[in-house]
């Protein structure tokens, strides 16, 4: 090993001083992409009118599939396939569809001609002068749609048919006449009004069998009952047809009852599943000093009106207590009980001092949970944060569940349990500002009376209840141990703390997490759990272990579990389930069934990769999609068994006309000793005999995803491979492993070696080779251009370059400390700055600025909430002071990765016209050149 280990280095020297030749010779030695008869490169102007395909379903009778294929950017369109005779219909600029329990109905919204949008928008129309969305009724027996227009939004019973409510959008204020008299016209005119729906808009109830709509005025907030007893909304009452309040239709007796009256607010209204009873606030006080004065109403079968349930003052929770009403209601699965928030009424302000009278100072305090920046980021959430409470209906009985202690509760089987789960990270809530997995103790809350106990202590855990609640379970990280606690007979069982339960490959100097549950079979019987290949059982209770896929791990096969119904609360171990595999060796994937007691039999596994499965409620029809690099990920139907794959959709027949590409899997030792794999995407054309320029990138582990299609489109922040393989270039992407301390040393040991396999295969130019990365991939950039100058070029986005000054800075997205990302996660130091201050100097790519020959471009946003943009402007000023060539983008109020469509255009261009100067010998352009002044921002581009 040590001998290949000097063979390499050698050759790693050789290339290096390769790399110093003059430009003429890397002129002559480098390939130049010829087009395919027929077929041309991909270029920026193509992104706009790449499509997708966006929420796929498939009707409960499986004879019908909705789906949207939808551009970039631009107007979609809604198809809608009878997946018996291959019929399609299609609706522009539809989205948002549903289809009918009873699958005769498709319903959705259109939106308006996105150009016709645009061009208004430039014309500085207002609101109300834009056209609105229109509601679309496509009826699946006749074919034929009815559109409504100015939709705002609309609902469905979930399982049941023949009803559609829709909310129609507020009407628009009327235009102000013209003012001639000049006396009049002196006075300025009002502003209009702010178009909203605090004054509620026009719901109409249709029945689709009859036909027959009825209309209530002024409505807020609307829901159906689950299976279609009844509707109920609120309404402002604003005309002599209803009276404020919340009302009941019911849908088969078509009789409206009020439940509630009187001028207010009603928030969070809430119907239980089988509309047998409503809850709601209400805050009929409309003086402002009152605005906490909410009271939870319920109204159940039988009665004439709501009841007042909760209010402030009362016993069950704490003293100067309020109904918070910025709580979601929710019933339980029986409809028994209403869970509800409270809170500590919130401390005012004094109204009355002035702004020069009020001092803003935020004080750190080492004491703190949660250090100001964080604080800072929950504000809004903390002031609003509501602690669970439940009304029991039977008995009309309150119970106080949580409190500051705690916040989040679980609840058991749909609510319906007596028993919910919860965390207290209280006692150790200052660890978090260094390492953000903070122990916390488990409680078992009993939802009769509100009593809790602790059930464990000083866990690393996120507990859950079995599906019938008989279990608290949790995975416990700092043992690896997999935990039950019975409920019945309160014993607490450790069932496994087996190495295989947790990540293998962990290289972070933090507690392997953990590969999952797949979930519990019928009455709690068994728990189904992941080891890194096979699915096992364990008992609960026992621990007792069985492997029931049996060969993944000798084949290197992973099994998942797939879920085909979304209600499904359980494993159902005595029918055949459907499994995703995943070759580790040859990448591919597909599925496979398991009938019980029997190894997994493979139905499909080709070079693909699958989409989520989607399986129609009462027949035996899978939609999914398949594709890899070459191959779009177009919708397929498919039944249980696999037997047929038939693709019923073609998003992007265009592809046909651009020169794509191929990818292979590339393997190598490390400079560690360490098998490694990567991914070499090649020009569809390549001729192996020339020489092509190479871009690699990188970021930890991405070998599998070897059948992953890119579509091409402008980056957030990496190169697009498909982009670069059609216009010539060679993409290598390397895996990476880590040495704990040693994080940019592990990069170096991993990628060049990775780089000398690819350059050992003949047709990649050495002196025509660029770098880039993003985040953590941008740090490695930086620090590899300071170990080599193979790279003619290199891209770093967001790179941290000095862990002395980022270990002590803040995530300001988040407002975490990014303490523990360097002692405990990604960036792999694994110890403090005053432990190992010679690690964090070593890996820090700023103090070796002078060893870089390699001309760089940054990307570093202002806004960045993940990597502090001043280090991106350190290593600029540190180039910039050794007159190094170095550019750096900063796109104003963008985040760690480019959101906004027109930046990540830009860049997309931007980089592509640095890589090509490099590496092409196109001519540099003149942002490049000579730089663009501030005074020419947002005027000229400088391409």
């Amino acid at each position: 090993m040590q001998n290949k280990i000097k063979l390499l280095l050698s050759g790693l020297l050789m290339i290096t001083c390769v790399a110093n030749m003059s430009a003429q010779n890397r002129q002559s030695r480098s390939a130049v992409q010829q087009p395919t008869v027929g077929k041309k490169p991909l270029h920026h102007g193509v992104y706009d009118s790449w499509k997708e395909i966006a929420e796929p379903q498939i009707a409960n009778n499986g004879r019908l599939a909705v789906f949207a294929i939808n551009p970039q950017e631009g107007d979609g369109k809604l198809l809608i396939k009878n997946l018996t005779n291959n019929q399609e219909d299609s609706v522009p600029r539809a989205s948002g569809a549903r289809i009918s329990f009873d699958d005769a109905y498709v319903v959705f919204r259109i939106k308006p001609p996105f150009e016709v949008m645009k061009n208004l928008r430039r014309q500085k129309k207002k609101r109300e002068e834009m056209p609105r969305d229109t509601l679309g009724i496509y009826q699946t027996a006749s074919r034929k749609i009815v559109r409504i227009g100015e939709l705002q939004s609309f609902k469905m019973p979930e399982k049941a048919a023949g009803w559609l409510a829709y909310l129609l959008e507020p009407a628009l204020p009327p235009k102000s006449a013209t003012k001639t008299d000049t006396a009049k016209a002196a006075k300025p005119a009002k502003a209009p009004k702010k178009e909203s729906n605090e004054n509620g808009s026009k719901l109409v109830l249709r029945n689709f069998p009859t036909g027959k709509e009825t209309i209530f005025p002024f409505v807020t907030d609307y829901h159906f009952a689950v299976y279609g007893q009844a509707l109920t909304f609120v309404t402002t009452g604003n005309d002599s047809t209803l009276q404020p309040g919340v009302y009941r239709y019911d849908l088969a007796k078509q009789q409206l009852q009020r439940i509630a009256t009187g001028k207010g607010k009603y928030k969070s209204l809430t119907i239980s599943e089988d509309g047998s009873a409503i809850g709601f606030m209400a805050n009929r006080d409309t003086a402002k000093a009152s605005k906490y004065n909410f009271v939870l109403c319920v109204w159940q079968n039988g009665q004439d009106s709501a009841q007042i349930v909760a209010q402030q003052g009362d016993k069950f929770m704490p003293p100067n207590w309020i109904i918070n009403e910025h709580a979601n209601l929710r019933f339980s699965k029986n409809g028994k009980r209403l869970f509800f928030g409270t809170s500590p009424q919130p401390l005012e302000a004094d109204t009355t001092l002035l702004p020069e009278e009020v001092v803003q100072v935020d004080i750190w305090s080492w004491q703190d949970g949660y250090i100001q920046p964080q604080q800072k980021v929950r504000l809004e959430q903390d002031k609003k944060r509501s602690y669970m409470a439940v009304y029991h209906l039977p008995d009309r009985k309150l119970v106080q569940l949580g409190d500051a202690s705690l916040p989040n509760i679980i609840l058991g089987d749909e609510g319906n349990a007596d028993w919910a789960v919860a965390e207290n990270n209280q006692s150790y809530i200052t660890q978090i500002s260094w390492n953000w997995n903070t122990d916390s103790d488990i409680y078992l809350i009993n939802l009769t009376d509100g009593s809790r106990k602790v059930i464990a202590q000083a866990v690393k855990a996120n507990p859950a209840l079995s599906p019938q609640a008989q279990y608290v379970y949790w995975f416990n990280a700092t043992d690896t141990a997999l935990y039950t606690y019975h409920i019945g007979s309160n014993k607490l069982i450790k069932l496994s703390n087996h190495k295989r339960w947790v990540d293998e490959q962990n290289d972070i100097p933090d507690y392997p997490r953990p590969y999952g549950i797949a979930g519990w079979t019928e009455n709690d019987q068994e728990i189904w759990v992941y080891d890194r290949y096979d699915i096992w059982t364990l008992h609960p209770q026992t621990g007792q272990a069985r492997n029931l896929t049996k060969s993944g791990r000798n084949k290197r096969l992973r099994y998942r579990y797939v879920r085909l119904d979304n209600e499904e609360r359980f494993i159902n171990s005595n029918q055949p389930v459907l499994l995703r595999i995943f070759s580790e060796i040859s990448k591919e994937s597909g599925f496979a069934r398991m009938e019980p007691g029997w190894e997994p039999a493979v139905l499909v596994s080709s070079e693909h990769s699958f989409g989520t499965v989607i399986k129609a409620k009462n027949a035996d029809k899978l939609l999914v999609t398949r594709g890899n690099f070459t191959e779009f990920p177009d919708l397929h139907l498919t039944d249980l068994n696999f037997t047929d794959l038939r693709r019923i959709s073609n998003a992007n027949p265009q592809q046909a006309a651009y020169l794509w590409g191929t990818v292979e899997l590339v393997k190598w030792i490390s400079n560690d000793g360490i098998p490694l794999e990567g991914l070499l995407y090649k020009p569809e054309n390549i001729d192996p005999s020339k020489k092509y320029p190479m871009i690699v990138y990188y970021y930890e582990r991405n070998s599998d995803n070897l059948y992953e299609h890119i579509p091409p489109s402008p980056g957030r922040s990496i190169i697009n491979y498909t982009y670069y393989v059609s216009n010539g270039y060679v993409v290598f992407v390397p895996d990476i492993v880590y040495k704990i301390g040693y994080p940019g040393e592990s990069a170096y040991n991993c990628i060049m070696p990775g780089i000398m396999k690819v350059l050992s295969k003949g047709f990649v130019d050495p002196q025509r080779i660029g770098l880039q990365g993003h985040s953590w991939g941008g740090y490695q950039t930086a620090y590899m251009i300071t170990r080599t100058n193979l790279f003619r070029a290199a891209e770093a986005g967001a790179p941290v370059v000095n862990m002395t000054s980022a270990y002590g800075g803040i995530r300001w997205e988040s407002g975490l400390s990014r303490i523990h990302q360097y002692e405990h996660t990604q960036s792999r130091i694994g110890g403090t700055l005053w432990e190992k201050p010679l690690h964090f100097l070593e890996n820090s790519p700023l103090f070796y600025a002078p060893k870089v020959n390699t001309p760089l471009l940054m990307m570093h946003n202002d806004d960045d909430g993940a990597v502090p943009w001043y280090q991106g402007i350190e290593f600029f000023m540190a180039l910039k002071r050794l007159q190094k060539p170095v550019w750096m983008l900063n796109y104003n109020g963008e985040k760690h990765g480019l959101t906004q469509r027109k930046n990540r255009k830009d860049f997309t261009i931007r980089m592509a016209q640095f890589f090509d100067h490099y590496l092409k010998d196109a001519p540099m352009p003149a942002w490049m050149e000579k730089g663009i002044p501030m005074t020419e921002k947002g005027i000229n581009l400088g391409y």
